[in-house]
């Protein structure tokens, strides 16, 4: 089909929230059955239109707009995975400099120790 959009990094995103409410159909009963069956045959039809759409110029700006969406959120769930890293590190102690505010990881266990920051050369004691 030539002239046709095609697919793009929000029609994926579309798609496979489509999938995800398909499968949560199958442990849903009753009006939640409903409204999840409403809404992937919803996602599936948005999906097609945008798809076999000829308005190239509509659709890169919807999917800029969704990347911009996307860009904002992401480093928040970096952060967030990065925090349970930490916590399930058993090796290491992680500080923060006092002067320049970077992260830092020091093996566990060593007693009292003096701490140099490699950004600042900064000097501290800590207790690992």
């Amino acid at each position: 089909m030539y002239g046709r959009y095609g697919n793009d990094q929000f029609n994926n995103f579309i798609l496979i929230c489509a999938l995800i409410a398909g499968l949560l159909t199958i442990f849903l009963r009753g009006v939640a059955y409903v409204a999840f069956s409403m809404l992937q045959m919803l996602l599936l039809v948005l999906w097609a239109l945008r798809a076999f759409s000829k308005n190239h110029f509509a659709r890169r700006k919807e999917n800029t707009s969704f990347l911009a969406l996307r860009n904002r959120v992401k480093p928040w769930f970096n952060s967030v995975s990065a925090f349970f890293k930490r916590l399930a590190d058993r090796n290491h102690k992680y500080f923060k400099c006092p002067n320049c505010k970077s992260r830092l990881r020091v093996p566990r266990g060593r007693g009292n120790i003096t701490v140099t920051c490699p950004r600042c050369k900064n000097r501290f004691d800590k207790k690992s």
